[in-house]
């Protein structure tokens, strides 16, 4: 049987292949140090085929994306520097091909695609939790918590947090019904119980938070393109003051210790400081990307004694900032933080220009997710992990030019199975 292209890479006919690979990788990306290189080699096989399905469609005109392939490209050349040269180079050509099919989905589907695949692929994330996972013993708390088939949970907590906010996207932004809602109704489920079985405080602040926020701009969002502008500029402005007063009279205290943590975010802070100490070694371009982690090297050896990680990997500073200075110095610091805080500032922008965009509110909202947890996480500068993914998915949709945009637009009708299958014929 042949195959139509536009049942592959075309955004008005591939929801079937997109959802699905969408799901796919979203597990994968879950549980790739798990699997090990035959899930990874699997993520590739859904994205990079399309390239030599149609090229146009999937790569375009890549110089628009200088920004955004700008810290990739980094990180592959601090190979040069690094101080261990082999695992650098290895880790460099994974997270830019890793960039790449984010681009590439980025190019071909769309946004209703993209929200209903994670979803569908976070509830299997965590059912697969719920059936092989298990509870770990933090030291460092001092409490038992569910991390399901994770290692930490931080991670399971992550994948909730997508749960929720993809669900609450679906149903209140693109407006779903049918399957699709029922769908969405199941992984808000899920992933509320997983959200609370982990006790992740990170994810749950980072959850409510975006939640606030897209609550807020569907509010602002009523009124003519110049009144937006003014209650926008009026909430950041209450927002700094809140997190001002809540910095220097007790309120992030209180916020903690409703969570259980101290002031040092149970270790947090004198890890941040040894990070920052690290960072002054080599201050302009880092040790190398993945270059300070290393079985063998002695400060990273002594970090993972003092934190009680046996298996001497998959550990950071819990800081996304501070990890890239360690890692690529202030040049990589810039690089990164050009793509981490643009696509939120970006996406918010067009919505407040045009707020039928759809894609753009969506996109909003996960990065500013993945900007709120930056400041405590790591999610978005490794390799097949889905914050990286989605981060340079909703970046790809931003750099799109206005005819890639509008063939990407979402569409409110879901597509027809039978109409789909005989165009496929």
């Amino acid at each position: 049987m042949k195959i139509a292209k536009a049942s592959l890479v075309s955004p008005d006919h591939n929801f079937w292949y997109g959802f699905v690979a969408i799901a796919i990788s979203t597990f994968i990306l879950a549980y790739s140090a798990r699997f090990g290189q035959v899930s990874v080699l699997a993520y590739y096989a859904l994205w990079l085929p399309l390239v030599l399905v149609d090229y146009r469609h999937s790569l375009g005109n890549y110089t628009r994306f200088y920004w955004i392939i700008a810290f990739g490209l980094f990180a592959c050349l601090s190979m040069f520097w690094s101080a261990a040269p082999g695992v650098t180079a290895r880790a460099g050509v994974q997270y830019f091909s890793h960039i790449v099919c984010a681009l590439i989905a980025a190019r071909t589907m769309n946004v209703r695609t993209m929200a209903l695949g994670v979803l569908a692929g976070v509830c299997l994330v965590i059912l697969y939790s719920l059936a092989f996972g298990g509870y770990h013993y933090d030291p460092l708390d001092g409490e038992y918590s569910f991390v399901g088939a994770f290692s930490s949970k931080n991670q399971l907590g992550f994948f909730a947090s997508l749960g929720i906010y993809f669900a609450f996207a679906c149903i209140f932004v693109l407006g779903e019904r049918g399957l699709a809602r029922i769908l969405a109704v199941i992984g808000a489920g899920l992933s509320a119980y997983a959200l609370i079985a982990s006790q992740s405080a990170t994810s749950i602040i980072a959850t409510a938070a975006t939640l606030g926020v897209m609550i807020g701009l569907s509010l602002i969002l009523m009124f003519a393109p110049s009144t937006r502008k003014a209650f926008l500029a009026a909430g950041i402005v209450l927002a700094l003051g809140v997190a001002f007063v809540g910095l220097n009279f007790g309120g992030m205290d209180l916020l903690l210790g409703a969570f259980g943590k101290d002031a040092t975010l149970t270790g947090r802070t004198y890890l941040w400081a040894e990070g920052l100490a690290a960072a002054r070694q080599s201050p302009i371009v880092g040790v190398g990307y993945y270059g300070y982690w290393v079985q063998g090297f002695s400060e990273a050896e002594r970090l993972w004694e003092e934190f009680y990680i046996g298996s001497r990997s998959g550990f950071h500073f819990h800081n996304t900032y501070i990890e890239v200075l360690v890692e690529l110095g202030f040049i990589g610091l810039l690089l990164a933080s050009l793509i981490i805080v643009r696509v939120p500032v970006g996406h918010l922008w067009r919505l407040l220009e045009d707020r039928g965009d759809a894609a753009s509110h969506v996109m909003f909202g996960i990065a500013f997710m993945l900007l709120v947890r930056s400041f405590f996480e790591v999610d978005v500068i490794h390799p097949y992990v889905i914050g990286s993914f989605l981060l340079y998915y909703a970046a790809g949709l931003l750099a799109a030019s206005k005819s890639t945009r509008s063939r990407l637009a979402f569409s409110p009708a879901p597509p027809d199975l039978q109409l789909h299958m005989r165009h496929a014929r």
